[in-house]
């Protein structure tokens, strides 16, 4: 079989941990920060997982990760 390509704005976007589930950066840190409280955005820096719905079309886009 041949290779799969990956999709390189996935591959920048998304990291598989240790025991295979996906890890995503959070939105809304990048402008329009002083109405936000100090809170939200410490907690906003931490990455999140993909919800279980969307992981399939990931795995699909990042076939080696």
């Amino acid at each position: 079989m041949y290779k799969l390509k990956t999709k390189r704005a996935a591959a920048k976007r998304f990291k598989a941990t240790g025991s295979g589930k996906i890890r995503r950066n959070q939105a809304f840190m990048r402008h329009i920060l002083t109405k936000k409280s100090s809170k939200r955005k410490s907690q906003l820096k931490n990455p999140a997982l993909v919800a279980a719905v969307d992981v399939p079309n990931v795995k699909r886009m990042i076939p080696y990760a």
